[in-house]
């Protein structure tokens, strides 16, 4: 069994910020966001479950954000994750949920994650914001490691 340095988590979670905020700020698209995660191992894809998760408890999602961006996401409203985000409050449990549902997980999380954090970045951010992931078309971002 090999173990992951603290170097290797740091870097694949620079990463995962960095791919998730690209396809937030439209300069990565759903489908190429998708393509890297589906490339995952499932157990990198379930870490990147949790890390979205946190993205989107730190952008204060609503129930209108998690029913605005399941529409985005292409999920049926139905499907897990559709419905966990936009119960009230919204379920987290994504990284637990069978490995067949991570992809389906990921397109609404990351949607979800995406109109929470315009609202953010139109709202408490607009005109002077620190945030470097709140910068990244304007070459002030995240490493893009």
């Amino acid at each position: 069994m090999t173990e992951t340095s603290s170097d290797d988590v740091r870097t694949f979670r620079r990463k995962t910020e960095r791919v998730v905020n690209e396809i937030a700020q439209g300069l990565r698209t759903l489908d190429a966001g998708l393509g890297w995660f589906s490339a995952l191992a499932p157990t990198r894809q379930q870490e990147v479950l949790q890390e979205v998760t946190g993205y989107a408890m730190q952008a204060h999602i609503t129930a209108a954000d998690g029913r605005a961006g399941v529409a985005r996401s292409g999920v049926k409203p139905t499907a897990n994750p559709a419905v966990m985000i936009c119960m009230d409050p919204p379920r987290y449990g994504f990284a637990n949920l069978p490995a067949a549902e991570h992809v389906k997980a990921f397109r609404v999380l990351v949607s979800v994650f995406a109109i929470a954090d315009t609202r953010r970045r139109e709202t408490h951010c607009k005109g002077a914001c620190g945030h470097a992931w709140h910068n990244l078309g304007r070459g002030k971002g995240v490493s893009p490691t």
